[in-house]
């Protein structure tokens, strides 16, 4: 396998000595850019495709690489100032806002810069995705008749049923529509439940994600207190009954950002809170693959006790495999599936069929259940490498329940202040973590931050990025 560094120094090499060719000119053989360089065929192909992509060489099957003519000069900028009215300018009434605040999507979503130390991310590193296994599963995939044919819309009946026989109980394949992620699933739902302009019961803290994707749609947020227990069943009955939602969104398993399982004890008053309230409960499933090698036999989801159509079930493959395998599940029963199905269609058509029959192959593979093993013990023991750290050298960010599941900790600032300033004093000090304010949609009760165990190279990157906060701008430490 090519090394993406590899690709980009090899473009930017033949980058800087095109001028040597003149227009039209031939430049060397591919035979003769690997002698040259030492790089891989597949490292100069890709190197090469890259500078056609850019419009500087022009490639000519049978002929050769040529340096392609230059591009006439960028027409000067318009003036794009009228669009400021354009999207403020809502009419009376209007109950959706047209902006949209995606500051809590984008912040897990960026790379953090040359030198840092990434534990603000969502996703596993490279080094724990199972590449190989996918890119064997893709090129299977492509070769299955039908492959590039259109999709029902509702998914492969194959993938439906897969995913069925996961979420347990009486669900069914007629039950699940194959989705394009998990963000993409809740979207869908909030969408189907809820009109503009209602509110909608969610966990606090939560996924900035999902209060985005309320916003967006016009709804308003309403924050119900997490314990170490999960959602606490007594004020969630007080929230229905206070804001007359049909809404209810919930991660019962590591949740997001807590890493907390909703008890034993408080599954079925969930269920039956929101059966009287007759509202829905959106079960994000999202860490149903990221249980840790510690934590023993998971709970059943809330969908396989659910008996009366009360559960709208959301998982996801992207979390436990790779960002771009962005395959997922929505599983419901009654009359909600019809409208949870036109709306996807309205909005997306289908997920690709190449993308679900690499899925297909990919969990029907030997290295599925070999991958999710290594995976748990690895969490695991990343986990237990950055709570000692924090124990050992920082006690005040020292988390008081490690998750059994999940890839982040959610820690409290023992000695206050701003979240916002705690994550800044951080990255100068070469370490990027989450502050917390964007996982409340209220004000927050203190000043936390997340920290990801899951997306750095290594567990020797977690001591580091402990050493660092320890040892950087004052502040980074708690008081």
């Amino acid at each position: 396998m090519y090394e993406r560094s590899s690709v980009v120094d090899l473009a930017e090499s033949l980058r800087s000595e095109l001028d040597r060719y003149s227009v039209g000119g031939k430049l060397p053989s591919s035979r003769a850019l690997v002698e040259r360089y030492r790089v891989s065929p597949v490292t100069v192909s890709r190197a090469l495709a890259q500078l056609a992509a850019e419009g500087l060489v022009v490639t000519r099957p049978g002929s050769g690489v040529f340096r392609a003519r230059p591009r006439t000069a960028a027409p000067a900028a318009g003036d794009t100032s009228w669009q400021e009215v354009a999207l403020s300018a809502e009419g009376a009434g209007e109950v959706v806002p047209r902006s949209v605040d995606a500051t809590g999507v984008l912040s897990s979503l960026a790379t953090a810069p040359s030198g840092v130390i990434e534990l603000s991310g969502g996703y596993l590193h490279s080094s724990l995705q199972p590449e190989r296994a996918m890119a064997a599963a893709l090129a299977r995939a492509g070769r299955r008749p039908g492959a590039w044919g259109r999709p029902p819309v509702e998914g492969l009946p194959e993938l439906r049923d897969w995913f069925a026989r996961e979420i347990g109980g009486t669900v069914g394949a007629a039950d699940v529509l194959v989705t394009a992620g998990g963000q993409s699933a809740l979207a869908t739902a909030l969408r189907a439940l809820a009109p503009p302009g209602a509110p909608i019961l969610v966990e606090s803290p939560t996924y900035p994600g999902l209060l985005a994707i309320a916003r967006a749609s016009g709804c308003r947020p309403v924050p119900v207190p997490v314990d170490a227990e999960g959602v606490r069943p007594e004020l969630l009955a007080a929230a229905f009954e206070a804001t007359g939602a049909r809404v209810f969104v919930c991660q019962p398993l590591f949740q997001n950002p807590t890493g907390t399982v909703l008890a034993p004890g408080r599954r079925a008053e969930v269920l039956r809170t929101a059966r009287a309230a007759g509202a829905f409960v959106v079960e994000d499933d999202y860490a149903r693959y990221l249980g840790h090698e510690d934590a023993g036999p998971l709970p059943a989801t809330l969908a396989a006790e659910d008996p009366d159509g009360v559960v709208v079930h959301v998982r996801s493959l992207t979390k436990s495999t790779s960002p771009s395998l962005r395959v997922g599940a929505l599983a419901a029963r009654g009359p909600v599936v019809d409208r949870l199905r036109a709306i996807q269609v309205v909005d997306s058509f289908f997920v690709p069929r190449p993308l679900q029959e690499a899925a297909l192959e990919l969990v029907g593979a030997p290295a599925w259940p070999r991958h999710l093993r290594t995976v748990a013990a690895e969490l695991r023991h990343r986990r237990d490498v950055l709570t000692g750290a924090l124990r050992r050298e920082l006690p005040g960010l020292e988390p008081p329940h490690p998750p059994s599941g999940g890839f982040q900790l959610w820690v409290r600032s023992a000695g206050g202040g701003d979240d916002a300033a705690l994550a800044a004093a951080a990255l100068r000090a070469g370490v990027a973590v989450a502050p917390g304010r964007p996982y409340f949609c209220a004000e927050p009760p203190a000043p936390y931050v997340r920290m990801s165990f899951a997306g750095v190279a290594g567990p020797a990157d977690l001591v580091e990025a402990v050493r660092r906060l320890r040892t950087g701008p004052a502040g980074t430490k708690p008081s």
